[in-house]
């Protein structure tokens, strides 16, 4: 099929991209600062994107490394904590990256359900009092992929706390902080933190666009230094071009406005496809999100995602099954990344899901 729709990929369509505003933020990076915008600089990232970032998050720039891409990001820090049997909470059902680069590491992994409110906070602190230190809890606390849901106040603070008492790091792995479209911005667990007890993750490709490939860390300045020369060890320095103009569209006003298209896109597509999912496959339960890229849906009993997936994409639509986000269990359910199908095609697009389901159901 040529009209293929997909719900597979989190990235934004080119159409929310604002391809006029990053031509000119790269003219202005080779303008006004040639010089370090085409040098190779130092594993920590382009200087002022760097203090740019740090005074977004409120801390200093030594607690900041700039990397090519978050997963990059995710891949140092992984390094510096988890070792071959390291014990990790991660969330159920979390990122399947995240799942791959732990198990890479051979870490622990102990999963921990994700409710509507985020992970559940009952459910670790009873793994910690039964015996379990973690090394990291990785948590995805706004629009988690692949759930879609945020983590609430409340267990914000819970969390923080039980990492104080039982001595882990918190790893926030938040991308999508600033695609929320409706509701209250809560507070990153960052900035609540007294005792170096988190790590912050986040990334521009949400927000400018995934093609210039920048992330970031912030951390302990101690472990931002070992990481920095791990950066230096591995690729002498990160895209300096990249990180330049990123830095000319924030400072130009163009990245606010960036993310104002893309939160009002983002919440007629989640919209339609709540409505269409409604409409068209009446027995599925998911929550609906208030930002981001992600929706989950549990298509229930006697569904198998793999043959839903197959059938799908004989269909001319593609999703991603919900086994590749767990480690066991999944088999009902599916992500729909809503942000890459224009409002217009969503609803043709779960008709077609609904057809395979349909043809598949046991």
């Amino acid at each position: 099929m040529n009209d293929v729709i997909s719900f597979s990929r989190g990235a934004p369509s080119l159409d929310i991209i604002d391809v006029e505003g990053l031509k000119q933020a790269a003219v202005a990076a080779l303008e006004k600062d040639p010089a370090k915008t085409t040098t190779y600089g130092t594993s920590v990232g382009y200087v002022p994107l760097r203090e740019w970032i740090a005074a977004k998050h409120g801390v200093e720039p030594e607690n900041v490394i700039v990397t090519n891409g978050s997963m990059q990001a995710d891949a140092f820090l992984f390094d510096q904590l988890v070792s071959e049997d390291s014990p990790v909470v991660v969330e159920r059902p979390t990122y399947d990256r995240t799942l791959l680069g732990l198990r890479n590491r051979k870490g622990e992994l102990h999963p921990v359900t994700v409710e509507s409110d985020g992970v559940n906070v009952d459910e670790l602190e009873q793994k910690l009092k039964d015996g379990l230190r973690p090394v990291m809890a990785h948590i995805i606390p706004n629009f988690q992929n692949p759930a879609g849901v945020t983590l609430s106040a409340e267990k914000r603070t819970r969390l923080l706390a039980l990492a104080e008492e039982y001595d882990f790091t918190i790893f926030e792995d938040d991308p999508y902080l600033d695609i929320r479209f409706r509701g209250e911005q809560l507070p990153t667990l960052l900035s609540q933190d007294t005792n170096g007890r988190v790590v912050y993750a986040s990334s521009f490709s949400k927000t400018v666009c995934p093609g210039l490939r920048t992330g970031y860390l912030v951390g302990p300045a101690d472990l931002v230094k070992k990481i920095a020369t791990q950066a230096t060890n591995t690729y002498i320095a990160p895209n300096q071009f990249a990180q330049s103009t990123i830095y000319q569209f924030a400072e130009s006003g163009a990245l606010e406005r960036s993310i104002e298209t893309v939160k009002a896109a983002l919440e007629e597509r989640v919209d339609q496809l709540s409505a269409s999912l409604r409409a068209h496959l009446p027995n599925a339960s998911f929550v609906v999100p208030d930002g981001g890229y992600f929706l989950w849906v549990d298509l229930g009993e006697g569904v198998d995602c793999a043959k839903v997936l197959k059938a799908a994409a004989d269909e001319g639509v593609q999703v991603v099954k919900g086994t590749d986000f767990v480690l066991e269990g999944g088999e009902s359910c599916l992500r729909l990344a809503y942000s890459a199908v224009q409002a217009d095609k969503i609803d043709e697009g779960v008709r077609r899901l609904a057809r395979a389901v349909e043809a598949t159901r046991v």
